[in-house]
């Protein structure tokens, strides 16, 4: 069974600012025409190719805004490389995409899809691991074997933000997704209520809040969290963030045990797996719950930290059974871009 499900789910109105941002319009006009495609029909990738003006065949047509876009993303623009074509191909390689240097229906969709702040690795894919590490394959230190790490989240100390959902289903949702990775290495997390002490700290933040990494408002970057032993795990408060049955979540909803899953691979060590399916690979498209771990993020972790002894792979295949299953469905009801 999948690990993950997604509902078709038109491109939401609030994502043009991106799309403006990275394909600045030539003119007014081209704004307007921009704005009434995307009314008219904004449901695949095809259509976001026309509002884009890009047709097959043609070169790469990167703009000054998707280069930056690229650059704050570990994709730095390269010398005698005037198109983009370069850039793009990279782009391409490292997130498992057909390589064709052109900005086609496959490359529009992945760069309109929200995505984790944490900048790719260029990585060397082989037939069985794609995982990566961020630089000198920074860990934990402790003694071997089981080892306990804590975890608190905070929801009133500024700049952190209030949680977007009820505390209650914001503690089992990271519950969960700690759980998940405590399954296959011989670490154990536990929650606390002393935030300064505790190894990794949970909190949801707005805008520009003083790491370096400022959040772009909703379906833009999600969240971001750094190597060890740094321990910080920071959300975006603007997203419509929702737990449970994607299903009946509302459009635009982003689930938040999916997003803490995978940040808390880089809060153990982990960058970005170019394996689309891998809880590690950088970008989950709204209403889709992505939560089991695949075989390319458990030979990743086990690299840094070896396996549990209670852990075998054949059990990938089995349901996860570590964690009770997610209680009522929540989805938060503030307005997209307000964070208060």
């Amino acid at each position: 069974m999948s690990s993950s499900s997604a509902l078709p789910l038109p491109l939401p109105f609030f994502f043009l600012h991106l799309l403006l941002l990275l394909f600045p319009p030539c003119c007014t006009g081209c704004s307007r025409h921009l704005l009434l495609h995307a009314g008219a029909n904004s449901s695949s990738s095809s259509s976001l190719a026309d509002m884009l003006q890009v047709q097959a065949g043609d070169g790469a047509n990167v703009t000054d805004g998707l280069r930056r876009y690229l650059a704050r993303f570990g994709y730095a623009s390269v010398p005698d490389d005037a198109d983009g074509q370069l850039v793009v191909r990279l782009y391409q390689s490292t997130l498992g995409l057909p390589v064709t240097g052109r900005l086609d229906n496959r490359t529009l969709d992945l760069l309109a899809t929200p995505r984790c702040g944490v900048p790719d690795l260029h990585l060397q894919p082989n037939a069985t691991a794609r995982f990566a590490f961020f630089e000198g394959q920074p860990r934990w230190a402790r003694q071997p074997g089981h080892f306990l790490l804590t975890y608190a989240v905070v929801s009133s100390s500024p700049p952190y933000q209030p949680l977007p959902l009820p505390r209650k289903a914001v503690r089992r949702a990271f519950r969960r997704a700690f759980a998940r990775w405590a399954r296959v290495i011989p670490v154990r997390f536990r929650e606390t209520r002393d935030y300064n002490m505790a190894d990794v700290r949970v909190g949801f933040l707005a805008g520009d809040h003083g790491d370096g990494e400022p959040f772009d408002g909703p379906l833009g970057v999600l969240g971001h969290a750094f190597s060890p032993p740094s321990g910080q795990l920071h959300l975006d408060a603007a997203e419509r963030w929702a737990v449970g049955d994607m299903a009946d979540a509302d459009a635009g909803a982003v689930d938040l045990e999916s997003v803490a899953t995978h940040e808390i691979g880089h809060v153990l060590g982990l960058a970005h797996s170019s394996v689309p399916d891998a809880i590690m690979y950088p970008s989950l498209k709204p209403r889709t719950r992505k939560t089991e771990l695949t075989l390319d993020d458990v030979r990743g972790v086990q690299a840094l930290y070896g396996s549990n002894p209670r852990f075998s792979l054949s059990s990938l295949s089995e349901p996860d059974t570590s964690s009770a299953s997610p209680a009522a469905a929540y989805t938060n009801t503030r307005s997209p871009g307000k964070t208060t």
